[in-house]
């Protein structure tokens, strides 16, 4: 409990003040397993052991694929015979690497550290030990929604030692349980500019010019905000309408599919309009604040994300030109 309370209090405050970033928190629960025992002046009775284990951690997405982990986890007691143990336990800190094998199922990998504090029980009882070892770990994860998801992992811990008050053993551990995991939402969606504009006439009786709006999707690869340029050629009239018109306006509306977190997807899709909206600033010397832009994540879908097919309409950005009226 020493180790628990501080760690779920700075589990819930990072959390909360971070409610608009891609945080996810779980707890694990499972067995340890206890292997290739090492000792120079003890002899146990029975060196291979099993224990109950499990733990919570919190975790922060950087990209689709990689992330970091923190967390307590709790490895059980290792028996040395005679009602003699050692309880271990401690602090991980990893990196997560994911692939995302379908739309509710990825594999996932985990290296890094675990600081750990081993404690004596028993003819142990005067043994302590602390220290920093190496860690790993496999699993996958299933997404039951967009929330809610459950891991089956393995993870090897190397190395725990207790080396004092007359005491030389080291040992591996290995963990193999079930996790359950719920990651926070995506940000507040960015409020979209109606793309229906009123023709205003004028009061003086002048000849009216009524110019019509374009629209031109541009479709992006899975996970990119690159631009290709096969595509380039259709924001062409795009921009030739906004430089004939300077009254005219752009409005980039960026979108995803919805593999990955909607989260992550969010901000993929902030990325994708401002990369389309900076090109035509920056190409055609239009004027940044003719330009609006957002992104919509994977809140506007125009096809079923069922398919690959459909998931592939989906990923594109949106530039249009409302329709306006000039005098001639």
């Amino acid at each position: 409990m020493n180790y628990i309370l501080p760690l779920a209090l700075l589990v819930s405050g990072a959390v909360t003040a971070a409610s608009d970033n891609p945080w996810y928190a779980g707890a694990r629960l499972g067995g340890a397993h206890y292997s290739d025992f090492t000792n120079n002046n003890w002899n146990p009775e029975n060196q291979d052991q099993n224990d109950l284990a499990g733990g919570i951690f919190l975790g922060y997405n950087y990209k689709s694929w990689f992330a970091v982990e923190t967390g307590y986890t709790y490895l059980g007691e290792a028996e040395f015979g005679n009602n003699n143990s050692v309880e271990q336990q401690g602090v991980d800190i990893v990196s997560k690497f994911t692939w995302q094998a379908t739309d509710s199922l990825s594999v996932f990998a985990k290296a890094g550290g675990f600081y750990y504090f081993a404690d004596g029980q028993g003819q142990f009882s005067a043994s302590h030990d602390r220290g920093l070892i190496p860690t790993t770990g496999a699993g996958v994860e299933y997404f039951f929604s967009k929330n809610v998801s459950t891991r089956l992992e393995y993870q090897y811990y190397h190395d725990l030692d207790i080396n004092n008050s007359g005491i030389n053993t080291n040992w591996n551990t290995h963990f193999y349980g079930v996790s359950l995991v719920y990651s926070w939402g995506a940000p507040a969606p960015v409020a979209i500019v109606p793309i229906e504009a009123a023709v205003v006439m004028a009061a003086e009786p002048q000849k009216m010019i009524n110019i019509k709006p374009l629209t031109v999707e541009i479709p992006f690869a899975f996970d990119s905000n690159l631009l290709a340029p096969k595509y380039i050629d259709q924001l062409q009239p795009i921009a030739q309408q906004l430089i004939n018109y300077p009254e005219a306006e752009l409005i980039v509306i960026g979108h995803t599919d919805s593999s990955g977190p909607e989260a992550y997807n969010q901000k993929l899709s902030e990325q994708r309009a401002a990369l389309v909206a900076d090109y035509l600033a920056t190409h055609f010397a239009i004027d940044k604040s003719r330009i609006k832009e957002s992104g919509r994540g994977e809140l506007a879908p125009k096809a079923s994300n069922a398919t690959k097919e459909g998931r592939a309409l989906n990923r594109r950005v949106s530039a249009f030109t409302p329709g306006l009226t000039i005098k001639k």
